[in-house]
């Protein structure tokens, strides 16, 4: 399994393009899963498994005919480091990390100098590409247009057939 990072700041875009650049993927032929940081409650099932927290359940796996989704509470405890969440993926080709900024996986930045923010890439956040609407002078990267889906999609195959990690 490859890893590959989606960072920049809140309001950059992020998921906006994994959502366009999954389907890109998939349609190569890779099997895709994603990792998402949020600093809103992830609760999956609503008031059934907050329920079951409630009540004192660690974990709650939530299934359908559709798809399954396991729940873990960390009640008091810290939030798990992305090392540990990567530990639960199995069978796919392609781990795509949506946030984790600092984290050393390599990633592409998506950057919208609007929002008045820096810039990740040359700060130690091991960003190897960017996608950017607007000029961003001084970076030495491989650059696409936030909505060069096509081409982002590109990049990471030819960095996944690299033998990256």
């Amino acid at each position: 399994m490859k890893i590959f990072g989606i960072a920049g700041w809140s309001g950059s875009g992020k998921t906006t393009l994994l959502v366009r650049l999954i389907p890109a993927l998939v349609a190569r032929g890779i099997a895709v899963a994603t990792v998402k940081h949020t600093h809103h409650d992830p609760a999956v099932g609503e008031g059934e498994c907050r329920a079951l927290a409630e009540a004192g359940a660690v974990e709650t796996l939530v299934a359908s005919p559709a798809r399954f989704a396991l729940v873990h509470e960390l009640s008091d405890g810290p939030e798990p480091a992305l090392a540990d969440l990567i530990t639960r993926f199995q069978g796919v080709d392609l781990l795509l990390i949506e946030g984790f900024k600092w984290a050393g996986h390599a990633k592409l930045e998506v950057f919208d100098p609007a929002l008045g923010k820096s810039l990740l890439a040359g700060s130690g956040a091991n960003v190897v590409a960017l996608a950017s609407d607007g000029e961003v002078p001084g970076v030495v990267l491989p650059r696409f247009r936030r909505s060069d889906v096509a081409a982002i999609a590109d990049y990471i195959v030819g960095w996944m057939a690299a033998d990256r990690s």
